[in-house]
């Protein structure tokens, strides 16, 4: 089958997701000459149509297809939403190993989305491209198929941050070198970049805050006005709830402790719509703490974005004392439960009567559940936001590998519990703190695998 013959028949098609979706797959790889998943794999254990898979909170469901170590495919409807087939997407991929890619399609359009630890990348292409084009579909196609790491993006995660930083640091210079006060400047600067974030993750409307930025750049007094609003809705408990159309969680913590806004000119207005213009998702959270850091610090202003954070560092503390040990309980109760299960298997067929290994892997998890990270002296609190990520990157681990060897039966609590509660720092300084708790709470959202970030704004 060759690429335009595949465009033509597709493109005709009215079919339903469930009675297209396999045979639009098939045909794919009739067309790119490669193996079916039956062909390649008659068992279904690493290549497969409908792999079964427990979403990120405990429900159950299937990705259309999966290859292990390359991609997770999900199939819509022609026409219908993307954004949330890949939403649902994210609930599956640990359950799925994490592939390096995760692929969403409706027969007629295809994004796939890179899941690397780097920079995230989205590569769409249409029917119509793989008629008219045909040379850069197949190519992508081909690299998802036989060489997934060939569309591991280039940029590192890193880089995007420290950029990010640079463009903040001269914002910070800027406002204090009009006579503004470094915490007052730190302050306002690290609101902007929650909500950034927030925008990009799912815990304010997804544009808001840089169409705002966008339609205002061009009125000081407008933009300050518009700003004043929003703050006034995040910071107000009493406050409407609605922000123009869209609805607006309060944030409590302190962090939006008021509608203070500080004047920006023409052109931090121009660079702050720029900045919005990035994808927040893929910058790290650590780069609030570090420009508050400095931020408040006048001989340290010359730093700002220069390093947005040591992490190298801090992980070579975090991995002895934290996670090395917890690693190796990790593995003995693996152990153990492997053993206890082969000796309820000599008993029993049934799963849901395993008892013994139930109860050990439970105790692991109640273990894991109860650690708590104390940093005597915050700092930047960056050494608190690696320790929850490394805390909850296990957890999901636990829980993936848990719902393997119990083949899928229902286990009590398989849904991540591991939070911000599990840290607890010491810091004299007060507006250092409230930042600490807004860091931590995007650090749970951008570590939560596809779980409902909006739940999480006002915790």
């Amino acid at each position: 089958m060759t690429p335009s013959e595949f465009a033509a028949k597709w493109r005709k098609s009215t079919r339903t997701e469930r009675a297209a979706s396999q045979e639009h797959f098939i045909d794919l790889c009739r067309m790119l000459g490669v193996k079916t998943p039956n062909e390649a794999d008659p068992h279904g254990e690493w290549y497969a149509f409908e792999k079964s898979a427990e979403k990120f909170g405990g429900d159950d469901g299937f990705a259309d297809v999966w290859k292990r170590d390359h991609f997770a495919w999900e199939y819509k409807g022609k026409h219908k939403n993307l954004e949330k087939a890949y939403e649902q997407l994210l609930k599956y991929r640990e359950a799925l190993e994490n592939p390096p890619l995760l692929v969403v399609c409706d027969l007629e359009r295809f994004e796939i989305h890179t899941n690397f630890n780097t920079v995230k990348e989205v590569h769409r292409f249409t029917l119509d491209d793989l008629r008219d084009a045909p040379e850069r579909p197949l190519s992508l196609l081909r690299a998802l198929m036989s060489e997934p790491g060939a569309l591991k993006p280039k940029v590192t995660r890193e880089q995007v941050t420290e950029a990010a930083a640079g463009r903040f640091a001269d914002l910070a210079q800027r406002l204090q070198g009009r006579g503004n006060k470094p915490e007052a400047v730190a302050h306002f600067l690290n609101r902007l970049l929650f909500c950034f974030f927030a925008e990009d993750v799912g815990l304010l409307p997804r544009g808001l805050l840089t169409t705002l930025v966008e339609k205002t750049k061009e009125s000081g007094a407008d933009f300050k006005a518009a700003l004043q609003q929003l703050f006034h809705t995040m910071s107000d408990k009493k406050a409407s709830r609605f922000f123009g159309t869209e609805r607006i969680d309060w944030f409590n913590g302190g962090l939006f402790d008021s509608d203070a806004v500080l004047d920006l000119n023409e052109w931090e207005r121009a660079e702050l719509s720029q900045l919005g213009k990035l994808d927040w998702s893929n910058i790290e959270p650590a780069i609030l703490g570090t420009l508050f850091e400095r931020g408040l610090d006048p001989e340290k202003r010359s730093q700002l974005g220069a390093h947005y954070t040591d992490r190298a560092s801090i992980e070579r503390v975090v991995g002895p004392v934290l996670e090395a040990p917890l690693r190796r309980e990790f593995e003995k109760m693996k152990a153990t439960v492997a053993k206890a299960l082969a000796s309820e298997d000599a008993k029993t067929k049934h799963t849901a009567k395993k008892t013994t290994s139930k109860k050990l892997y439970q105790e692991w998890l109640t273990r894991l559940r109860k650690v708590r990270v104390l940093d005597p002296a915050c700092g930047s609190g960056n050494f608190l936001y690696i320790a929850l990520q490394k805390l909850k990157d296990l957890e999901k681990e636990t829980l993936v590998w848990g719902d393997s060897a119990f083949e899928g039966a229902a286990v009590a609590t398989s849904f991540i519990q591991v939070g911000p509660e599990c840290l607890a720092g010491i810091e004299l300084n007060t507006l250092r703190t409230r930042l600490h708790r807004a860091r931590l709470r995007l650090a749970a959202l951008l570590n939560a695998a596809g779980a409902d970030a909006g739940a999480a704004a006002s915790s």
